[in-house]
């Protein structure tokens, strides 16, 4: 066992070595990061597509938050009480996990005022929102249920059966009415067709994944595998995974910007990876020195924003 497992070493030293190589210095060296110090432990980040704001879930205070990134500091926090362990943005709404009550809290978008729980099912820790439909998704890592909520009433309006132990993050393709759900205990994809309210298909990818995107023109599938060193990809046509793209650490989040069809994700040595979407390769790396968390991008602007857990900061990216 110990000579297998320093020989798939060795072959993912080789790998890594000639995606460096590939890559070259200027892609290496590319971008602009800017530190911010927030506190606490930071579990996870989304970015109003309005206003540009940051809201980072801090499971250590239970409170949300707010960076204003071009200032540069903290301009509000929103207390949610528990250990808050994901958070959702569109025009109007602020909704957050909230696992140890099994519920989501809503908040108004522009006056960060409370306006109500949801319950969402036990242990409900990720989220997607459908702006267009009024619909809000919550998985469980608790249980893999799956919460449908209307954002009008704030309301469950469904709660579909377990289709794993649990489901460790959600994405959505709107336009062909699919989520994605990531299971890290069976290392695959759960598919659900919304329309039908049904989980409809499993798809094989790497070793217990977490972090899930959708780039929504082509309909690909990006999955960030937290025990291997690789990002799958996964046809949402066909529901079959496609092809893995070696990256130099496990990866736990990512984030896919829809307009170049590009992937951030956390599985850079000590930084963050970018792959694209198009080739389907790794197309530039970017060391931030720590080990990082979650990752978020303005689907307007392209500044991309990772957590350090350990020292309660945020790294603004820009031009990478």
């Amino acid at each position: 066992m110990r000579g297998s497992q320093l020989s798939r070493r060795g072959l993912f030293g080789l790998v890594s070595a000639g995606a460096a190589a590939l890559l070259g210095s200027t892609a290496a060296a590319a971008g602009r990061v800017t530190s911010v110090q927030v506190g606490g432990a930071l579990s996870a980040l989304s970015v109003s597509p309005v206003t540009g704001l940051v809201y980072a879930a801090d499971q250590a205070s239970g409170m949300v938050v707010v960076l204003d990134p071009d200032a540069e500091r903290v301009v509000a926090t929103l207390a949610v009480g528990g250990e808050p362990s994901d958070v959702a943005v569109d025009t109007d709404r602020i909704y957050v996990a909230n696992p140890a009550g099994g519920t989501v809290l809503a908040f108004d978008s522009q006056t960060h005022r409370f306006l109500s729980g949801v319950s969402a099912g036990a242990g409900a820790s990720a989220l997607a929102i459908d702006p267009q439909a009024d619909l809000v998704y919550a998985v469980s890592g608790k249980t893999g249920t799956f919460a449908v909520l209307d954002s009008i009433s704030l309301t469950q309006r469904d709660l579909l059966p377990a289709p794993k132990p649990g489901l460790a993050g959600i994405a959505l393709d709107r336009g062909r009415r699919r989520a994605y759900c990531t299971s890290p205990s069976t290392n695959s994809v759960e598919i659900c067709d919304l329309d039908a309210g049904a989980f409809t298909a499993s798809v094989p990818v790497g070793a217990a994944p977490t972090g899930i995107g959708v780039h929504e023109l082509s309909g690909a599938v990006f999955v960030a595998n937290s025990a291997i060193h690789h990002l799958s990809i996964v046809d949402g046509s066909t529901r079959a995974p496609v092809k893995t793209v070696p990256l130099r650490s496990e990866a736990s989040s990512l984030a896919v910007h829809q307009g170049s069809d590009v992937v951030y994700t956390n599985g850079g040595q000590n930084g963050l990876s970018r792959v694209d979407g198009r080739t389907e390769t790794l197309a530039g790396e970017l060391s931030l020195g720590v080990n990082p968390g979650a990752v978020a991008v303005d689907q307007r602007t392209r500044t991309v924003y990772v957590t350090d857990p350990l020292h309660g900061t945020i790294n603004v990216v820009r031009d990478f």
